[in-house]
């Protein structure tokens, strides 16, 4: 599956590894993951990751991202991670490397990248960049095998998604023979301050339900500034805060920003991606995302999702 790309990495002395903007686990664990594997299967290679600040996930060894000029991307190839559509890639200079690649697990939404490789059986980009280091007998140290440990976790939800199966546990059990502390990782990715666990009794306090088993939150500009903390942490950190409740197959997380409304869409019974694309976005069939123009599109998606769960 993975040949066109490893040709690709052998041909190019310098290589640049991107991923989505706003990262998740899973985006800076593929990140990270390759990019060690790069540097330890090809010391004599200058491997480099850029995108922007890796926000609550800076837990995670080597998610300081790396600065450089404009001009390294002459003769140099660009690899995009865990990203189905171009908007959402962060640092554009990958458009101006000689050559570039994508691997991802997402619904494909267009093409990106020069070579492609898209598979949507795998529960995380983690899962696929683990897979590739063992079909191409490339190295994984324990500096990857913890990144891409940490990234299989977060978009599997600690092993329950239905996107699970044997082969997400055998690439698990693969990355677990090397020696890294998993107590490390658990603690990074649910230890919070206290002020973010009072942030979220807030929101639990303004789940709105709609029709037909439907839970939504929406939270206005003003007071998304007023909680003092970034985007992320209020539309795809808040999101779940709706996903165990009795009687809500489908919820929908919408926060005001200054680019518009950022919409988390997430179910446990329907496919809401044909919702997200039709707004702009994408993602997985049971969690997508989008930024909507306003709270009336807002609401207008909030009605898709209602129709959805009807049946209609």
């Amino acid at each position: 599956m993975f040949e066109s790309i490893l040709e690709k990495i052998k041909e190019y002395d310098r290589i640049i590894i991107h991923r989505h903007k706003n990262p998740d686990g899973d985006a800076l664990g593929s990140q990270i993951g390759l990019k060690n594997i790069l540097k330890d299967s090809f010391p004599e290679k200058e491997v480099y990751a850029v995108g922007d600040a890796a926000g609550r996930f800076s837990f995670m060894e080597g998610s300081v991202m790396d600065i450089i000029p404009d001009s390294y991307y002459e003769n140099a190839l660009a690899i995009v991670l865990d990203t189905s559509a171009s908007a959402l890639i962060s640092d554009e200079r990958y458009k101006t490397a000689a050559a570039t690649a994508r691997i991802d697990h997402h619904i494909f939404c267009e093409n990106i990248c020069d070579t492609e490789v898209t598979d949507t059986s795998y529960e995380s980009c983690c899962g696929l960049i683990t897979e590739l280091a063992i079909e191409c007998g490339l190295s994984l140290g324990a500096a990857a095998s913890k990144a891409l440990y940490t990234g299989m976790i977060t978009d599997s939800g600690r092993f329950r998604y239905d996107s699970v199966n044997s082969n997400t546990f055998r690439l698990a059990s693969r990355l677990m023979e090397q020696k890294f502390d998993t107590a490390d990782i658990f603690t990074g990715l649910y230890a919070d301050d206290y002020k973010f666990i009072r942030l979220r009794a807030m929101f639990v306090l303004k789940i709105q339900f709609a029709e037909a088993g439907v839970a939504y939150i929406y939270t206005p500009y003003d007071e998304f500034k007023s909680y003092g903390v970034d985007s992320f942490t209020i539309s795809r950190g808040m999101v779940n805060t709706m996903g165990e409740i009795r009687g809500v197959d489908t919820w929908v997380n919408f926060t005001e920003t200054e680019n518009g409304v950022l919409a988390e869409l997430r179910s446990n019974k329907y496919n809401i991606n044909p919702i997200a694309v039709k707004h702009g976005g994408g993602g997985h069939a049971k969690a997508s995302g989008a930024t909507l123009k306003d709270k009336a599109e807002a609401m207008e998606m909030l009605a898709e999702l209602c129709a959805l769960s009807r049946g209609n």
